[in-house]
């Protein structure tokens, strides 16, 4: 899949928010005829358009792991999502600055994304992993665990008003991360989609505490918005790159509501860049909305239908860290237009492999003879060239490509799955193919 780099706005020659845009397309409407949240739509980026709903593979460390970025190109992903905080212990945001930013450093030539360093101040603070529904003991009348560290994990970040503490997990050397710091490490590493910096909280936390973190939150993104708007004029000869508010709120209806509503309200003024002279600013708002936090399983389509009904529908929102099929439908039903996730990648170092029929494991001793594609039907490069028996051959012999090759065929898995899901909201056949895809994926196993 090729990528084209769109050309800048001729009616402007600085970086401003006029360089981004959506426009929505095809709305969904339910089994009843009634309108849904749900709908196609066309992001477009100063590296090239993103047609949505798109899941966005998740390249940490400035690679997919496993994957050259070329072969994600190949298997049809619009854009890549890495992590800031990751590149900026190593191997550092000016580097990459210098470099001609995050796509031109791993020639990735389409869309990126980065985050903001919000999700490291729960993994990092409290040690849980990164699940949707963050299991766990709760403390009794709903007070939660505000200080819980997962077993056998040492806290490296600490919150405070202005912005946390991190303590490296590489050396144990300790940073400062502020709404200021992370806007700025992330226009040095030149994505043409940022996240403002926010606090994620745990399902352990009280209701309390969830109100006091969804507050620091919106005082952050007020000022990552206006540290935006400077570091956009500053480096008006960059791209432009797109801001993206955060909502929190974890299970409570009012506090996403809240949320996206005090978000959606901000505004700062960016350089116009329109020759139109120094004194006139812009008045913008955020670029666009990430719906992140820990949440139940349960309740995925439920928050992100309160998000939908709250936000602006000319702004694209991008649901954080999701990728299992029943999440992926649940999720676009309900407003979501892009996603991201590792669990491809993810699985796919422990051999699982995802088939249309479920997800099995390969290192399972009835594959040793099994001279089949991981898939039949599939149109990966792994599935065109490689046998189940040679791969699970791999994995016993420890052999390092058996990651590449199955994760090749997860990301492909889970980014066609998704475009198929675009298409049917297009030509009306979503519910069909939903309830086709999820019998099929889910029924039980012989």
């Amino acid at each position: 899949m090729t990528h084209q780099t769109s050309p800048r706005n001729p009616a402007h020659a600085a970086a401003t928010p006029r360089d981004f845009s959506f426009a929505v397309g095809s709305r969904l409407t339910g089994p009843d005829g009634q309108p849904r949240p749900g709908r196609t739509g066309t992001i477009t980026t100063p590296h090239g358009t993103i047609q949505t709903p798109a899941f966005i593979p998740v390249a940490t460390q400035a690679t997919v792991k496993a994957v050259l970025p070329e072969a994600m190109g190949e298997l049809g992903a619009q854009a890549l999502l890495a992590n800031a905080y990751h590149l900026y212990l190593q191997p550092g945001a000016d580097l990459l600055d210098e470099a001609g930013g995050l796509g031109q450093f791993m020639n990735w030539h389409g869309p990126t994304f980065t985050d903001s360093g919000g999700f490291q101040v729960m993994s990092l603070g409290s040690g849980f992993k990164k699940v949707i529904d963050m299991a766990g003991p709760k403390a009794p009348s709903g007070q939660g665990a505000d200080d819980a560290v997962a077993p056998g994990k040492e806290r490296l970040a600490n919150v405070d008003e202005d912005g946390v503490w991190f303590k490296s997990h590489l050396n144990g050397d300790r940073h400062r991360f502020t709404p200021e710091v992370s806007v700025g490490i992330q226009h040095q590493l030149g994505a043409d989609i940022m996240f403002a910096f926010d606090e994620l909280t745990t399902l352990h936390n009280s209701r309390g505490y969830q109100e006091e973190a969804l507050e620091r939150t919106r005082r952050w993104a007020q000022r990552c918005l206006d540290e935006h708007a400077r570091l956009t004029g500053e480096r008006a000869a960059k791209p432009y790159q797109a801001l993206f508010g955060v909502i929190q709120g974890a299970q409570y209806e009012d506090l996403r509501r809240k949320a996206c509503g005090d978000l959606a309200a901000m505004r700062t003024g960016f350089p116009d860049g329109g020759g139109h002279g120094d004194s006139q600013d812009l008045e913008h708002g955020f670029d666009g909305y990430g719906i992140g936090g820990a949440l139940e399983k349960a309740n995925l389509g439920t928050i992100v239908s309160w998000c939908a009904e709250e936000l602006p529908e000319d702004k694209p929102r991008h649901l954080l860290g999701i990728s299992e099929p029943d999440d992926l439908f649940t999720a676009v039903e309900n407003g979501a237009d892009t996603f991201d996730c590792v669990s491809p990648t993810r699985v796919a170092r422990t051999g699982a492999f995802y088939t249309s029929g479920g997800r099995f494991n390969l290192p399972g001793a009835k594959y040793k003879r099994d001279f089949s594609p991981l898939e039949e039907g599939c149109d990966c490069y792994t599935c065109a060239h490689y046998t189940r028996a040679y791969i699970h051959h791999l994995i016993k012999a420890k052999e390092m490509v058996a990651h590449t090759l199955i994760s090749v065929h997860n990301e492909r898995f889970t980014v066609r799955l998704v475009d198929r899901i675009r298409v049917s909201i297009q030509d009306g056949t979503f519910w069909d193919l939903k309830d086709e895809v999820l019998g099929r994926y889910y029924a039980p196993k012989a």
